[in-house]
């Protein structure tokens, strides 16, 4: 089982936090430093000093740790033109020496789309189509050769498709909980589908709607990840537990139902039962970046369970 730190910057970050939080990811041995790609903030918290971009935070992120793998969940289709988002992950991941993961979704929250004057479409899911089309045709495309892609939404004519990501498959992760079209698109293009927030119920039906979509696809199922994101709040005990769950905002009761909190044990026994449906990797939603501790306790005595 794979453990990865996951990160929501737009509820209030700096870059040098994150710079932090990705500088702890790497020496306490997770798989992975992976951060939302959101400009506004959540709910009630004032979101200072004001969001951070994604792709930029990673490239920075790229020349300061030298393991662990850094992607986005999910970087919103809505904004960044598809020829725009290839160049900036590929480049990204050169400068990585090729640890990038491109988690790519429709986008959602239509008010960091007012707040910021980027258009908020209508129809979401068809552009994220051809986005994927478009991102990993332009990765796949032989050197020396052109791209071209006549969509309802973009048009690209005889495009170089340069810079090259430095991996020759770069991973694409698409997640979500729709019952159609999400399963297909995972089986088309995702390396690895991610079921966020969700349960173990909920998740194995899905895992389940991805498999058989891959199956028909003429893919093996096993041939894609399946992971989770969940909220993670360990302590060493039941005190500490609850001085993380009210440092974040949140109910130990409401967190131990919809995510990964109480002591180490009963984490763990958690993730093994996600592990059980077919989860192989999952995301630890951290939303108190300054409390390094939380990571090294994790990476203690629930990391070191599941190797």
């Amino acid at each position: 089982m794979d453990l990865r730190i996951f990160t929501e910057p737009q509820q209030g970050a700096t870059y040098d936090t994150l710079l932090s939080v990705a500088k702890a990811t790497e020496d306490l041995s997770f798989d992975a430093f992976f951060r939302s790609d959101h400009y506004l903030h959540m709910g009630d918290v004032d979101g200072l000093p004001g969001p951070t971009d994604a792709w930029i935070t990673l490239a920075g992120l790229a020349r300061e740790t030298k393991r662990i793998r850094l992607g986005t969940l999910m970087t919103a289709a809505t904004f960044r033109l598809p020829g725009v988002l290839a160049i900036e992950v590929a480049q990204v991941d050169q400068m990585s020496g090729g640890r990038v993961e491109l988690g790519l979704g429709a986008g959602w929250f239509d008010e960091e789309h007012r707040a910021y004057g980027i258009p908020f479409p209508k129809e979401k899911f068809a552009r994220l189509e051809e986005q994927l089309e478009i991102v990993t045709g332009l990765w796949a495309t032989e050197v020396g050769k052109t791209f071209s892609f006549h969509g309802e939404h973009y048009d690209l004519t005889d495009s170089p498709a340069l810079p090259k990501p430095a991996q020759a498959k770069l991973p694409v992760l698409i997640g979500g909980q729709g019952a159609t079209r999400t399963p297909r698109l995972a089986a088309q293009y995702a390396d690895e589908f991610n079921m966020p927030f969700a349960s173990i119920e909920d998740s194995e039906r899905q895992f389940g709607r991805v498999r058989a979509a891959a199956e028909t696809a003429g893919r093996a199922a096993d041939a894609l990840t399946y992971s989770n994101a969940l909220v993670a709040c360990v302590g060493k005990d039941d005190q500490e537990v609850a001085h993380r769950a009210a440092a974040i905002g949140r109910e130990v009761d409401e967190l131990k139902a919809n995510g990964l909190a109480g002591t180490p044990a009963e984490v763990v026994d958690k993730i093994g039962r996600y592990a059980e449906i077919g989860a192989g990797r999952v995301y630890l939603q951290i939303l108190d970046l300054d409390d390094l501790d939380h990571l090294e306790l994790i990476s203690a005595r629930v990391q070191s369970q599941l190797k």
